[in-house]
């Protein structure tokens, strides 16, 4: 990957590793790392120790090599709907994976960026479903990484059974289900799980928009179950076999870059999906 490059502009003289923590975002942990890599922190060409002093104007260089562990497969293609130095955000289609696994080696989301970004490593920032259709945001590089999840948002549409209310929030805390290694029900005694939703469009079947507290596995598919609107197609939870994936859609990213500036990165519903919402 590219070296990163700062510019110290504070008004004062600070420690390197001031300046990097507080306001490059780097982690202990990155900075423990960059002092084992030949030419990790420089200034001016000159390695710069984190105890060093740094100067307003200072231009600091970040040398962090990526591994690509993932194998590349240039036959399939998923659309980069947004790139910049530190996120790409691609529109995953349902039923690919984000990740490898057992069964899927390599027709993953991993195994497209390998071929297109050769030499990265693949880092998504949250992950879907296999059968969950849209954006998916990648960090770019490691820095990138760790500073990510709190600078996205993510807006879900679901198309439910039901007669669900045109808004509420379901707080209802999701646990895996003893006899299933994937399945998750609530249960009391799982993990702290909160869902908003209001309706945009009713028809053969509803669609909403979700906007999750918390991030639990299946949680927008346990959520509207329990409520007794579980996702159509989902077949896993209660739904009409209508499809052969789960409609779950996720359509909009609301993403600050590093100078502060709000992007809204959407994706449309798919055709399948929008064709149970259209007024009967």
């Amino acid at each position: 990957m590219p070296d990163l490059i700062y510019t110290m502009h504070r008004p004062e003289p600070c420690r390197a590793e001031v300046f990097l923590r507080q306001d490059c975002g780097l982690s202990h942990r990155q900075l423990t790392h960059l002092k084992h890599v030949p030419g990790g922190i420089t200034r001016g060409g000159m390695l710069l120790r984190t105890v060093d002093t740094v100067f307003p104007g200072d231009v600091i260089r970040l040398h962090l090599p990526d591994a690509q562990h993932t194998e590349a497969n240039p036959a399939l293609h998923v659309p980069e709907v947004f790139l910049d130095a530190d996120v790409l955000f691609y529109d995953k289609p349902a039923g690919t994976p984000v990740h490898p696994s057992q069964r899927h080696h390599g027709d993953t989301l991993a195994n497209v960026f390998a071929a297109v970004h050769p030499g990265l490593t693949f880092r998504p920032v949250y992950r879907l479903d296999m059968d969950t259709s849209g954006l998916v945001g990648c960090a770019m590089h490691a820095v990138a990484a760790s500073q990510l999840p709190g600078r996205i948002e993510k807006r879900y549409y679901a198309v439910v059974e039901g007669d669900l209310p045109d808004a509420g929030t379901i707080c209802a805390p999701i646990g895996r289900d003893p006899g299933s290694i994937i399945r998750r029900r609530i249960d009391p005694a799982g993990k702290h799980a909160v869902t908003h939703y209001r309706v945009l469009r009713r028809g053969r079947f509803t669609l909403a928009e979700c906007r999750l507290e918390t991030g639990r596995t299946h949680q927008i598919r346990v959520h509207m179950a329990h409520i007794g609107c579980p996702l159509a197609g989902d077949s896993f939870y209660g739904g009409a076999p209508v499809l052969p994936h789960h409609a779950l859609h996720c359509g909009l990213v609301y993403y600050t870059d590093a100078a502060g500036i709000c992007h809204e990165i959407r994706s449309p519903l798919p055709r399948e999906l929008a064709a149970l919402v259209q007024p009967e």
